[in-house]
């Protein structure tokens, strides 16, 4: 029974071994057949892809052949088209040319008929002359002497007619009076000048105090700038800062708020402000007293609150390096002993004197000359008609039309030419010269221009063959307002322009 069973076992292991091996066998022939399949279908499939790619390289190169033939094809019509708008340009330009020959030959030809004509009309003014001197038994030169002769007795009367008129009206030494008031007046002046210049220094301890100034990634540098309207300079050589600015009022407030922080030492933004508001306040208070007290001091009474604090920011302001302030005191206190000795009103001669120059304090917030803001300001206080007339009359505008604006333009002028009175930096003023006469020289039919009067005039002489008289007032004007434009200056430019015509002849 057991051999049996292990018979068994063994037949079966045999079967197995060899079902087995069979299996084996033929799972490998499959597999063979397989891979060989694949190695089929991927030759197939390489072979398709080979043949799309053919194509498809094909389709491209004919793709591209096409846009570049059309490429080509637009070139050569573009350069067709450069080709023939060059030839026509050329053509245009020869036959310009040939105009121009042709034009040439015609102004030729006229020039000498012109000269023919010229020639002829001499020899018939000549003829002319002949027959004169002939018909009247004159030469022409003794004929022009008796005309001149003429001239000269009939203006000889006129002349004389005038100078006895004129010379009634200035009798009783009125020349030699008017020296000694004005004489009296120059030396009676006791004003006091202080110039000003356009920055203020500050010196710091150390550069620990500058840092502070500056702060962090300079925030307090820029706050000080925008809060105080002024521009702050750093100096990298000494311990020193510069406050630069035209407006001297906002350039004083800098200066105390400045000088303020450094000694709290608490340098930041919020105390910048704090502080400023409080210098801004007493500045003000200050300019107000000032105010009062050169009213009071004058004499002056009933005078507008606007005016006096405008008065006081006079103090601010400077004209050529001369303080407004100071100035307008000169020329109030020269108005009312002018006035007083020509028997004009003293006080009220004061009072214009005060307010000629009233509208500098206006000209930093408003645009225009002025005289122009003061005029219209004090017109619209009830100013009277004497000061806004010497408003006027200081510059031309009007002419005076009482003693006391007489007065004031007479001591204007005495206040601004006294030795000293004004300054300014020579490079600057040259320039400023430069840039005018360059200006007016730049246009068509000018011949010379020349600034005068310290750059407060400008003559400009044209040709009066290029420019008539419509041409040279509209040539003024443009002069005018490209200064207006392109030059910084102090006041108002006048424009002259001079329009001459010379003839000349020749004895021979």
């Amino acid at each position: 029974m057991e051999q049996e069973l292990q018979n068994i076992i063994i037949t079966a292991s045999i079967s197995f071994f060899i079902a087995f091996l069979i299996a084996r066998t033929i799972y490998k022939k499959k597999k063979n057949t397989h891979i060989e399949n694949s190695k089929e279908k991927a030759k197939v499939i390489e072979l398709q892809a080979q043949n799309t790619l053919n194509e498809a390289r094909a389709k491209a190169k004919i793709q591209i052949d096409k846009e570049f033939w059309q490429s080509r094809q637009e070139i050569e019509k573009k350069e067709k088209d450069v080709n023939e708008y060059l030839q026509e340009e050329l053509d245009s330009i020869k036959l310009d040319k040939e105009m121009i020959t042709s034009s040439k030959k015609d102004i030729k030809s006229l020039k000498k008929g012109l000269e023919a004509q010229q020639q002829l009309y001499e020899e018939k003014i000549q003829d002319c002359f002949k027959i004169l001197e002939n018909a009247s038994g004159l030469t022409q030169k003794e004929a022009d002497n008796i005309m001149i002769t003429l001239v000269k007795e009939n203006s000889r009367e006129r002349v004389s007619s005038i100078f006895r008129k004129e010379y009634k009206i200035a009798s009783n030494n009125m020349k030699n009076e008017i020296n000694n008031i004005l004489a009296n007046a120059v030396t009676r002046y006791a004003g006091e000048f202080a110039g000003e210049r356009l920055t203020n220094n500050i010196k710091l301890d150390d550069e620990h105090t500058k840092g502070k100034i500056i702060g962090k990634e300079g925030r307090n540098i820029k706050t000080l700038e925008m809060t105080l309207g002024v521009d702050i300079i750093i100096s990298d050589t000494d311990n020193s800062i510069t406050i630069s600015s035209f407006n001297l009022y906002r350039r004083a407030i800098a200066t105390k708020t400045i000088e303020l922080l450094i000694i709290d030492g608490r340098i930041q933004p919020t105390k910048i402000e704090e502080v400023y508001k409080k210098v801004k306040k007493e500045f003000d208070e200050n300019i107000k007293q000032e105010g009062d007290n050169t009213v009071h001091e004058l004499g002056i009474s009933d005078m507008n609150e606007e005016l006096i604090i405008l008065i006081g920011k006079l103090k601010y302001r400077a004209s050529y390096g001369q303080n407004a302030l100071a100035h307008t005191l000169e020329v109030s206190y020269l108005a009312g002993l002018i006035a007083s000795q020509m028997g004009g009103d003293t006080i009220k001669a004061r009072r214009a004197g005060l307010l000629h120059d009233i509208g500098k304090a206006l000209t930093y917030d408003k645009k225009g000359s002025h005289v122009d803001l003061g005029a219209d300001l004090c017109k619209k206080l009830g100013e009277p008609s004497e000061v806004i007339n010497a408003i006027y009359a200081h510059h031309n505008y009007e002419e005076p039309s009482s003693i006391e604006s007489a007065a004031v333009c007479a001591a204007d002028v005495l206040s601004a030419a006294r030795p000293g009175a004004r300054r300014e930096v020579l490079h600057t003023y040259l320039k400023r010269l430069e840039d005018i006469e360059i200006i007016a020289n730049s246009k068509n039919g000018v011949v010379k221009a020349f600034a005068i009067n310290a750059g407060r005039e400008i003559r400009v002489i044209v040709n009066a063959k290029l420019v008539n008289d419509d041409e040279s007032i509209l040539l003024a004007q443009e002069i005018a307002q490209e200064i207006e434009d392109k030059v910084n200056y102090p006041g108002e430019i006048k424009v002259n322009v001079i329009r001459e015509l010379r003839s000349s002849g020749y004895a021979r």
